[in-house]
């Protein structure tokens, strides 16, 4: 799955990517595949969260994504070395997935830890936060946004349920089902003018388990 990923062989240019931030697993993942497979260093990274109901989110990012402190302890040296072609990916994965550890430590923005991660993790890749209100349904509000931004790529976490695989997103005749029944990943997927890229994670070393409008149920090992 490399189509969130490459661009031009010869001069790769800016991409927009916005990734839907939430206090979630789902949310994490999603930002951790974007660091190590997604984003490249010319790029504009925007994390945008959409208001909805609080939630409790500080027990989801650390219990998920807490590592082994030995991990952990390697993120400075390799954060600040220079990445060869060959270990870009492995040194962006170690430390993000050993700075996410530190999300739900005190008593911090998870937006602006999230940030704080993309730039120790991918320090030369613009980055910023959005916080957008939620009107009416949440998937339809960050596609009118994401237009308004005009993004090349959205990547969402993504739940897998037995009752969004066989329903989808929408009733027959391309109508929202209600608010509770909308699967927010399924529906970007699908409705999307840019590529979504829906992204499930499958343990701590399981790799991601990818969804796209044209590729369903991709597995990429971490």
């Amino acid at each position: 799955m490399e189509e969130s990923r490459r661009g031009s062989s010869s001069t790769p240019q800016s991409r927009k990517i916005m990734v839907i931030a939430d206090p979630t697993r789902e949310s994490a993942a999603a930002l951790q595949y974007t660091l190590s497979h997604a984003v490249l260093e010319q790029d504009e990274l925007i994390l945008v969260h959409v208001e909805n109901n609080g939630a409790s989110w500080k027990n989801a990012f650390s219990s998920f994504l807490r590592l082994p402190s030995s991990i952990s302890s390697s993120s400075s040296s390799t954060s600040g070395s220079s990445p060869g072609a060959a270990n870009s990916d492995a040194n962006t994965a170690i430390a993000a997935s050993s700075l996410a550890a530190e999300i739900g430590q005190g008593e911090g923005n998870f937006l602006e830890q999230m940030k704080r991660i993309c730039e120790i993790a991918q320090p030369k890749v613009r980055v910023h936060t959005e916080c957008i209100t939620m009107e009416g349904i949440k998937a339809a509000s960050i596609l009118l946004h994401g237009e308004k931004l005009g993004v090349d790529v959205i990547i969402i976490g993504q739940r897998r349920t037995i009752s969004a695989s066989l329903l989808g997103s929408r009733r027959p005749g391309g109508s929202l089902r209600g608010p509770k029944g909308v699967d927010t990943a399924e529906y970007l997927i699908e409705n999307s003018k840019c590529t979504c890229v829906g992204v499930q994670k499958k343990g701590q070393n399981g790799g991601y388990v990818l969804n796209t409008k044209t590729h369903k149920n991709f597995w990429l090992l971490a």
